[in-house]
């Protein structure tokens, strides 16, 4: 604050915690994990872990009597706690007065690990004195005798409002000082970790006088949480969602290392071996790929003949590529393979992969375009020293946005709240003016 930074209040909940072995699991529904669990690591083959189920329960009635009766006793509804609270997770407390039509609310009861008794009651963070959450927790079906063995509490915390950040998350007041986190006013474990990430590759980038790593909106969910953090003036805790990103199609888990590991090899952050297994990978993709576009089956083949999977999706009446057959509806990868198998097994990552460039190429072709014109927009660089007090024509607001967040391109602009397409075409002109005179 002395730095003359601008500090907010948030604040965040969290619900009790009851002991596993006080709990009547038997009259809640069991909410299962995935059959197939799916690595958050490429380098992970497979999940080879059993899953532990989940139970869903629900609040009642006198649930929300006896929150109701004592909300004068809530932390956050006494008025010592005045900050803004996350918007997709609020308190019960919350919960109760705003949506009072409401009978009963979902309390998921997650165990909080294998070696632990602790089970998590997402659902119903509070901020009421340790007697009230007790009755409540024993109101619900399943938790009549639960033991609670923590306590839900709520806390308020400073953020600096994070349009104070250059995209680097490097501060624009103090030059080697960034930000990351719930300093920023997120919410959530992988975005604050996101953000450390990113953070912490520009910092010793900064270090070795190399240039910082900047993402943009097309590669990476990173890129769109840190775009919308430093563009948008965010009051509130901010949570990453897909529906966020404009280019969800391109920016899907499968294909996470194929967008960002070349990016994390360059900055020293993929070992020989990841990369070595990155490259076969990629390699396998595209000869697959090249095959499938490649070959070509005739009406005639005798295998064709001899497949019932591919008769019942329509007769060949020319030659047809194996990756034309692939985009039928009703066929898979595994079906194209019994008429024409490649010369040895691919992985199972390789041939989703591959299924899925076929299968939805007309769409990904459509989503790269609007990447392109995406693209042209963020390289149209704006100077750091670009003076828009003079620029004629602009609004009053898009000119004060403008000169508060300083943009980096004519993109970061146009997502700027209060500039109109009119004003970025305004900005876009006297720039092309400022580049012809040079």
């Amino acid at each position: 604050m002395n730095l003359g930074f601008e500090i907010g209040r948030l604040k965040t909940g969290t619900p009790p915690r009851v002991n596993a072995q006080t709990v009547d699991f038997s009259v809640m529904e069991i909410q299962p994990g995935d059959e197939n669990p799916l690595p958050f690591s490429f380098s992970t083959e497979r999940i080879t872990q059993s899953q532990l189920p989940c139970y869903l329960t629900y609040t009642n009635g006198k649930t929300h009597d006896v929150i109701r009766k004592n909300l004068h006793r809530s932390a956050m509804y006494s008025g010592r706690i005045v900050g803004i609270g996350p918007r997709y997770c609020p308190s019960i407390e919350d919960k109760v007065v705003r949506f009072s039509e409401k009978t009963e609310h979902q309390v998921f009861v997650e165990p909080e690990g294998r070696d632990t008794d602790e089970i998590y009651l997402n659902g119903i963070s509070a901020s009421l004195p340790e007697d009230v959450q007790v009755e409540m927790v024993h109101s619900i079906k399943g938790l009549e005798n639960a033991e609670v063995m923590r306590f839900g509490y709520a806390v308020e915390y400073d953020f600096a409002p994070a349009t104070q950040l250059q995209p680097t998350l490097e501060t624009k007041k103090v030059p080697g000082l960034y930000f990351a986190g719930q300093l920023n006013g997120t919410t959530g474990y992988e975005e604050a970790a996101a953000q450390g990430l990113m953070a912490g590759i520009n910092a010793a980038l900064k270090v070795k006088g190399e240039e910082p790593l900047v993402l943009d909106r097309a590669q990476a969910y990173i890129a769109v949480l840190i775009d919308d953090l430093v563009t948008l003036d965010i009051r509130e805790p901010y949570r990453m969602f897909t529906s966020r990103a404009e280019y969800r199609l391109a920016l899907r888990e499968d294909n996470a290392d194929l967008r960002l590991t070349e990016i994390g090899r360059q900055i020293g952050l993929v070992d020989d071996n990841t990369y070595h297994l990155f490259q076969s990978k990629a390699a396998d993709i595209q000869a697959e790929l090249k095959r499938l576009q490649e070959t070509l089956l005739k009406p005639t083949t005798a295998t064709l003949e001899n497949s019932e999977n591919i008769l019942k999706t329509g007769e060949l009446k020319q030659p047809t590529s194996l990756a034309d057959l692939l985009k039928r509806p009703e066929l898979r990868y595994e079906h194209i393979t019994q008429i024409a198998p490649p010369s040895e097994t691919l992985p199972s990552a390789v041939r989703e992969q591959v299924e899925i460039q076929i299968k939805y190429d007309g769409y990904i072709q459509r989503q790269q375009r609007q990447i392109h014109q995406f693209k042209r927009l963020e390289n149209f660089r704006i100077p750091d020293t670009f003076d828009y007090t003079n620029v004629q024509g602009l609004k009053t607001e898009a000119r004060e946005k403008l000169a508060k967040i300083r943009p980096a391109s004519i993109g970061q602009a146009s997502r700027l709240p209060g500039v109109s397409p009119a004003d970025i075409s305004i900005l876009t002109v006297i720039l092309h003016q400022k580049r012809a005179r040079k």
